[in-house]
């Protein structure tokens, strides 16, 4: 019976989410109702006990310390001139501009650790010059949002802090797994625009002679790379670094990363009380929203393996009669499948926990598997016509662009993060070879 109910959870649960129910109140909602089988009017005493239990979770202080580090990021000042440096440096090349795009987005999403909002602000100092140059309007929207996606798997993401969490394994060592296969994502991105834009050099020219590309000297250019690149780099690897080597906590390493950012702000004559009120306000919003999807999540995934759910997936995973690799294809189809509908919080907090016992017991390396999770939920982050990236490039471009360019823009990316996932597969050391030497000290 117990069964039963806990099959009838998730279908009752997307039903919810296609009516258009927040997902946060459609996990808490279905929670509810269905922990009134389970436990009848306890209920109630098991939600107050969820709350107590996420309110009292230490690592999801530092999701907010990252928020608040990115917001005060994209106010700085650094993205302009991030963005400037890699125009001149890389603008002479085809593809140009686009190519500084990928590798500004790649920079800064080290720096924010926030899905969405490197697109939204790379997109809005991008695109006008892209299009006033004659760029292909596919190539724009799948280099936009293919860079925003980066914000998913390049340090310090957040989506790799839940994840680790739910996973129960070490934060620091799966932000070290990611930073390779995040390398070799980028590289990727970058080989195809140049190849794509040497083979059609109308898709993206180069920058005109009279550009300051041209007329700034090697020296200027130099110099103006490293004002650009130092501050960020420095701040990016002091939190990073500081967890992957275990001398500080998430929480600790985030108040550094956030603390650094104000400084970087005043630095850049950015630091106002508008600035600071309005990065506070931004964090508080997305932060509310992440911690509701947490409670939400957590009731949901511990009502229904209440209501027999583990059992459930077992018999269903022996029913399909499948060995330790399936397994591990089974939860990656699923979590890209469910990507397609669900946000990737609510996405992390219901398949993770189902399938940790039948991932633990498949024998692989679990941080191997982590990484491999990631590139799956920034693919279906990529992937139309649900993507999420596509959405929040349509808040910033112009009508110019269409949702049909942005769809066929972003395919070629998406190959090249299925090229990325099956380079993890069959180098695994790509994800663990960090790890192991973080350990090490």
């Amino acid at each position: 019976m117990t069964g039963t109910v806990a099959a009838l959870m998730l279908p009752s649960l997307f039903g919810l989410v296609f009516l258009g129910v927040p997902v946060a109140f459609a996990l808490l909602g279905t929670a509810f109702a269905f922990g009134l089988m389970l436990s009848g009017d306890l209920v109630g005493l098991q939600l107050f006990r969820f709350i107590q239990s996420v309110a009292a979770n230490y690592v999801l202080v530092a999701v907010a310390l990252f928020i608040f580090m990115g917001a005060m990021l994209e106010r700085s000042g650094v993205a302009e001139q991030l963005f400037r440096a890699m125009r001149v440096c890389l603008g002479r090349l085809p593809g140009g501009l686009a190519l500084a795009t990928i590798a500004m987005c790649g920079i800064f999403a080290a720096g924010t650790g926030i899905v969405g909002a490197v697109e939204v602000l790379i997109g809005l100092m991008a695109i006008p010059p892209m299009m006033a140059y004659g760029y292909n309007r596919q190539l724009i929207a799948g280099t936009i949002c293919a860079g925003g996606s980066l914000g998913t798997m390049i340090p310090p993401s957040i989506v790799v802090v839940i994840y680790a969490t739910q996973a129960q394994i070490g934060i620091g060592d799966l932000l070290a797994a990611v930073l390779l296969p995040g390398a070799v994502m980028i590289l990727l991105f970058l080989a195809y625009i140049l190849g794509r834009c040497l083979l059609r050099p109308a898709d993206g020219p180069p920058l005109p002679p009279d550009d300051e590309a041209f007329r700034m000297s090697g020296l200027e250019k130099a110099l103006l790379l490293l004002r650009a690149l130092v501050p960020t780099l420095g701040l990016v690897t002091a939190v990073i670094g500081s967890m992957m080597l275990g001398i500080a906590s998430p929480t600790e390493a985030a108040g550094v990363g956030a603390l650094g950012t104000v400084l970087l702000a005043a630095l850049y004559r950015r630091l106002t009380p508008a600035v600071l009120v309005d990065a506070l306000r931004t964090t508080l919003a997305l932060n509310a929203m992440i911690i509701l999807i947490v409670l939400g999540g957590t009731m949901f995934t511990s009502i229904f393996l209440g209501n027999g759910g583990s059992r459930m997936v077992q018999d269903f995973v022996a029913l399909l009669g499948v060995e330790r690799e399936g397994v591990l294809v089974l939860f990656l189809a699923l979590l890209f499948l469910g990507g397609l509908v669900l946000d990737w919080v609510s996405l992390v907090l219901i398949l993770v926990p189902i399938f940790l016992p039948l991932l633990r017991a498949t024998g692989f390396d679990a941080v191997w598997m982590g990484v491999l999770a990631v590139i799956v939920i920034q693919t279906s982050y990529l992937t139309p016509p649900m993507a999420p990236s596509i959405f929040y490039l349509r808040g910033v471009a112009p009508a110019e662009i269409s949702y049909g360019d942005m769809c066929r823009g972003v395919l070629p990316f998406v190959a090249c993060q299925g090229l990325t996932l099956l380079a993890v597969v069959l180098f695994p050391m790509l994800a663990t070879w960090l790890p192991s030497l973080t350990r090490a000290y």
